[in-house]
């Protein structure tokens, strides 16, 4: 799913990620993601298996789900579940989705993040 650039961009601009805030108070659940949300946010990561910048998303994601408590990773292969993808309007990898203790997304973002900028978007969610 991983679409690289057909214009030559550099490697520093498709790096950039897109942000988005609430969707519209969808609610994902345990059906959705296979397993418990976490007690206070949860980080999901839509990825596909030859995206090199999803592999570097899955280390800041886990790195963060580590340092903060109540926090919990779930990655996605977005190929396995391509009704959710649809259903999300996932439309390149990695997309992360953050969600609140009730499952509701409270940022999306696109590409690859920095831990600094998942910290951030936690602050949304708890």
């Amino acid at each position: 799913m991983h679409r690289p650039s057909a214009r030559g961009l550099t490697n520093e601009r498709k790096r950039r990620t897109a942000v988005r805030g609430r969707d519209g108070g969808r609610r994902l659940g345990t059906a959705e993601l296979g397993g418990e949300l976490g007690e206070r946010a949860t980080l999901v990561q839509f990825s596909s298996a030859f995206c090199q910048p999803c592999r570097a998303t899955r280390r800041v994601l886990s790195d963060v789900a580590g340092l903060v408590p109540g926090v919990r990773h779930v990655e996605i292969d977005a190929e396995d579940h391509l009704d959710l993808v649809r259903e999300l309007d996932i439309v390149r990898t990695p997309t992360v989705l953050v969600l609140d203790a009730e499952g509701h997304i409270v940022r999306r973002a696109t590409g690859q993040p920095r831990k600094a900028d998942v910290i951030a978007a936690l602050g949304k969610a708890v």
